[in-house]
This record gives C-alpha cells, sequence and structure tokens, in this order.
C-alpha cells in the first residue's frame, strides 16, 4: 500500500510562486507514475501535470511554461513547482500514483492552494 502526503499549499498573491511537495511511501517509488491533481469548488478534479516513471511530463494546457512537475527517485519525492499563480489556480492539489504494472492508483489528502490578493 503506497501512501502519499502532500505539503506547501498556502496563500499566495497573483503572480507569485509555491512548491508542493509529495512524500511517497510504502511501495517502489520508480514503479510509479506521479501526477499532480486539482479540484476547485464547484468543479472536477484535473490533471494538472504528471511524470512517469521514464521522466516523461506532460502538462495541462493552461499551467504549461508555469508550472514544472519534477521527480527525485532517490528521496521518493515529487514536486510541482508553480510559478506566475492566478487566481484560477485556486485550488485543493492532490498528489496521485498511478502503478505502471498493476491496475492499483494512490491519492494523497490534498493541500490547499490559494491565490488572491
Amino acid at each position: 500500500q503506497v501512501q502519499l502526503v502532500e505539503s506547501g499549499g498556502d496563500l499566495v498573491q497573483p503572480g507569485g510562486s509555491l512548491r508542493l511537495s509529495c512524500a511517497a511511501s510504502g511501495g517502489v517509488f520508480t514503479h510509479l507514475h506521479m501526477g499532480w491533481h486539482r479540484q476547485a469548488p464547484g468543479k472536477q478534479r484535473e490533471l494538472v501535470a504528471r511524470v512517469l516513471t521514464g521522466g516523461t511530463t506532460d502538462y495541462e494546457t493552461s499551467v504549461k511554461d508555469r508550472f514544472t512537475i519534477y521527480r527525485d527517485n532517490a528521496k521518493n519525492m515529487v514536486y510541482l513547482e508553480m510559478n506566475s499563480l492566478k487566481p484560477e489556480d485556486t485550488a485543493v492539489y492532490y498528489c496521485h500514483a498511478d502503478h505502471a504494472f498493476m491496475m492499483v492508483d494512490y491519492w494523497g489528502q490534498g493541500t490547499q492552494v490559494t491565490v488572491s490578493s
């Protein structure tokens, strides 16, 4: 069983930056595709960015060129560096792990990001 614990959410002004962190434990981290999803009030949860086991990344269109996802396999960590934040980025951000070899996935508990002046 994989456990995911997010941290780093905060209140930030428009144009500011944040880095979210997700610590994974209980599994083989290099077997996990890792991603960040977010859910704003009244909206469906959406994929923001993901990094596959081999390092390939992809991003939701609205965050390309502003957000960067990266993983540290030595530390079992995945990060989401967020720059030029906008009010529409306000949401609960969830860390997600998708096992590369089994039909199973895992979610963290979420961390709140609020972008407001």
